[in-house]
């Protein structure tokens, strides 16, 4: 009851809280300069599953946990990737952006990343076995970028709008508010399914933490490569490293019907969200120090 209920109505307060701080010309910034969306988006879709196979074959992992793990890397970007990247104070324009487009393109991407490394693994397949497009709940996806992310985002930017509606006495309240909802999520989501964590650290938890510390780095160092400023590459790094573990623990249970598929994406829902909490700390100590990312 808290995992469908909760999670889903403290993530729209969070993106509401979003809407309060941009402006329509942040979002056309983003769309006008096809640089740093670019760049994000083969990054997250195309390289992080690369990488996560990577990691999982150095690891030796299982067959079960490497396709596991390529599952949750062949997801799109994390909700509370914008959130973190505003805290940060990079680009959340670009974040919401990239995890909507991320979202979109789930539904083909995800099944030929699963299709081609389950063909890898097994050599071949029957006809049955192949995930497709078809097989991805694409209505359900879109319900829910549109009810968690674009609606609440909207209304608080239509809120911004209307400054008399709120101050910034009111936007403050808000967004220390929103930060004790991401907290609580963490929290609910260590408690309900602590003891899959639990089981599942000995196995996947290394390959959880460093696919997490590479896939933010590796956002970096291509940010900073295409020369981008270091508001985008924020964005870019916790948008890589933040996945939807939800939808890879959909995958996992809901198609597959395989729980053990679930165990990466349910552990990796606790370490991305530590890992992304140490580069918060980090780049808050990065810029108090007059330093700035690569």
């Amino acid at each position: 009851m808290i995992d469908t209920l909760f999670l889903p109505l403290a993530l729209a307060f969070i993106m509401f809280s979003l809407g309060l701080s941009l402006r329509v010309a942040d979002f056309r910034a983003v769309l006008g300069d096809w640089r740093a969306l670019g760049v994000g988006l083969v990054a997250q879709v195309f390289l992080l599953p690369l990488v996560a196979l990577a990691i999982g074959l150095g690891l030796g992992l299982s067959p079960t946990m490497l396709l596991g793990l390529v599952i949750l890397a062949a997801c799109p970007g994390g909700v509370s990737s914008a959130f973190l990247t505003h805290l940060a104070r990079g680009n959340t324009a670009l974040s919401l952006v990239m995890t909507t487009i991320s979202s979109l393109l789930a539904a083909l991407t995800l099944p030929l990343v699963i299709n081609l490394l389950m063909l890898w693994q097994a050599g071949d397949l029957p006809a049955g076995a192949l995930f497709r497009p078809g097989d991805m709940p694409l209505g359900k996806l879109l319900a829910g970028v549109l009810l968690v992310t674009t609606l609440p985002v909207v209304v608080g930017m239509l809120l911004r709008l209307r400054a008399g509606l709120i101050g910034e006495r009111g936007e403050a309240w808000v967004s220390r508010l929103a930060t004790g909802f991401f907290i609580a999520i963490v929290v609910v989501t260590f408690i309900s399914h602590r003891q899959t964590i639990v089981a599942g650290l000995p196995e996947v938890g290394a390959a959880t933490v460093l696919l997490n510390v590479v896939a933010m780095l590796g956002g970096a160092l291509l940010a900073w490569a295409a020369g981008l400023a270091r508001r985008e590459n924020i964005a870019i790094s916790l948008e890589c490293g933040l996945q939807n573990a939800g939808m890879g623990i959909f995958v996992a249970i809901s198609l597959f019907r395989q729980a053990e598929l679930a165990v990466p994406s349910v552990v990796y829902a606790l370490t991305m969200n530590l890992g992304a909490l140490a580069f918060l700390y980090f780049v808050r100590r990065q810029r108090a120090g007059g330093l700035a990312l690569p």
